[in-house]
């Protein structure tokens, strides 16, 4: 029996006027603002790896930074072999969490249907706003120069129909640029860029997409859904739609994240410990700066295991305290291959999470209920 498989018309909703607004290197920028000594120089935000003994992961790098190649989520260590002369300054996520928060305070004048997607990152919902103003590109103006007053940070900003769009026009011109994509504009704008400056498409998947011959937006429209969908799954679906300028979803300005992760599939099957400790560590580094960037902490960590059968496993670990760090994630999921990880049939995906999320602003206090003279080392 020939399996059949049903594509979903594509529904193009223009009504919405949506801006995405982007911190121009937030923390960096917050940095070079209280310490005016840091401007021009390489300042990377991140422990100091020759401190830590190589460990940690860059959280932002200033623009300076950025011309070595260094990015987020790169190891601190790399970015310390990238540009030596580089400045490290420990993230203060407690003076970030201010700043974002005085931001916060402008958007809600012009409009309460704001969708944070960390402290530096914002969509908004513009369509209907609290000045009346039908114009969402005057609105961005405004936000840009209200930001600029109050804080001296500048932020890039994206306007469009939804958020995709909003997301690639403000990537689209940094620092303290404006960018409208108008629904006349959006199939030649994304025509023009390259594969992987599309919003969602990892550096693993752009290789994929080049062996298809998919190296511009271009060649992304070009392709059919069942295509897509054949070597991408979900990720196809959603890769066509965007190509032609869709996305249906609503700014989801009463979101609550409940869990962060990453994982990665392997082409070839891992088939030893001394080949899945590595992936652990990565991933687990990449989970942590997702946390750090969200300003999230978790009670569970999750890990996830598919082998060449395609049989999933997922297990989790719950503890007492919250977690967050990538030392805390990777030593949890560790212990979760050491339980429950199987390489009889090699292993083809693996995956970290961690959920039970809470703010970073919020603590357990733990009250010493029961007097304990046990001797602790120190």
């Amino acid at each position: 029996m020939r399996e059949t498989l049903l594509t979903i018309p594509l529904n193009q909703d223009t009504s919405r006027k949506i801006i995405h607004i982007d911190m121009d290197a937030f923390y960096a920028s917050i940095e070079e603002r209280e310490q005016p000594a840091y401007v021009g120089k390489p300042l990377v935000i991140a422990h100091d790896p020759r401190k830590t003994g190589g460990k940690g992961v860059v959280t932002t790098a200033n623009y300076t930074a950025r011309q070595y190649g260094i990015h987020s989520a790169m190891a601190a260590a790399k970015a310390l072999e990238l540009c030596p002369q580089a400045q490290f300054k420990t993230p203060d996520f407690v003076l970030y969490r201010q700043v974002s928060e005085q931001i916060h305070e402008i958007f809600h004048q012009y409009t309460d249907k704001i969708e944070a997607v960390a402290l530096d990152e914002a969509y908004l919902d513009v369509t209907e706003n609290k000045l009346d103003q039908a114009s969402a590109v005057a609105i961005a103006r405004q936000l840009q120069m209200a930001v600029l007053k109050a804080t001296s940070l500048t932020c890039s900003t994206g306007i469009s129909y939804n958020k995709f769009l909003a997301k690639m026009a403000s990537d689209y011109r940094k620092p303290f640029g404006l960018t409208v994509i108008r629904p006349e504009q959006a199939r030649l704008f994304l025509a023009e860029l390259p594969i992987e400056k599309f919003h969602g498409v990892g550096r693993k998947t752009v290789p994929k997409l080049q062996a298809l011959g998919i190296n511009k937006g271009r060649d992304l429209q070009a392709s059919s859904e069942l295509e897509l969908m054949q070597h991408f799954g979900k990720m196809g679906f959603q890769l066509y739609r965007h190509a032609q300028g869709v996305d249906g979803r609503p700014v989801d300005y009463q979101r609550q994240r409940k869990s962060i992760g990453r994982e990665t599939t392997f082409r070839r099957p891992l088939r030893s410990d001394e080949e899945v400790v590595p992936v652990l560590r990565e991933l687990a580094a990449g989970v942590a700066a997702h946390l750090a960037k969200a300003q999230k902490h978790g009670k569970t960590v999750v890990l996830k295991m598919r082998d060449q059968d395609f049989n999933t496993t997922t297990k989790r670990l719950t503890v007492a305290e919250y977690v967050g760090s990538e030392t805390q994630v990777y030593e949890l999921a560790q212990e979760l291959w050491q339980t429950y990880g199987q390489l009889q049939n090699g292993i083809r995906l693996l995956g970290i999470t961690v959920t039970n999320l809470a703010p970073l602003s919020f603590e357990e206090i733990q009250l010493p209920l029961f007097r304990d003279d046990t001797p602790r080392e120190s």
